[in-house]
């Protein structure tokens, strides 16, 4: 059994993380979808985040958590407390217009966490 930690800010990061996990995660797996909302943040867009994974992922059993905080000190601390075996992030919010290149969550989790961090590539988005 495999716990995938998802850590995500946009429907279109959760996406380009289940079609990466829908070959990988298997019926005995954990997807744990997670997103912080930050102090300026819209509660509603974490809740969209999260849930598409529960849409998009048929065999893996799939969890949603939606947090306030500093989205890497959260996402370390949840990948502790599930036992996450791999973290799958976004390279930026997931916005379409973002200049490409790592996020400042994504530069953060590479560099602390003790598990495999995957960086999923955003689809091109018109």
């Amino acid at each position: 059994m495999t716990t995938f930690l998802v850590a995500t800010a946009s429907v279109h990061t959760t996406a380009a993380a289940c079609d990466y996990l829908v070959d990988r995660a298997t019926a005995d797996d954990t997807v744990i979808a997670v997103s912080v909302t930050e102090p300026d943040g819209d509660p509603r867009d974490a809740g969209d985040a999260t849930n598409v994974a529960r849409t998009r992922l048929v065999d893996p059993t799939v969890e949603t958590v939606t947090e306030n905080g500093r989205p890497s000190d959260v996402i370390q601390s949840l990948a502790d407390e599930h036992g996450a075996d791999e973290v799958l992030i976004g390279s930026r919010r997931g916005n379409p217009g973002a200049t490409p290149g790592l996020g400042g969550t994504a530069a953060d989790l590479l560099v602390s966490l003790d598990v495999p961090v995957v960086v999923v590539p955003l689809p091109e988005l018109n």
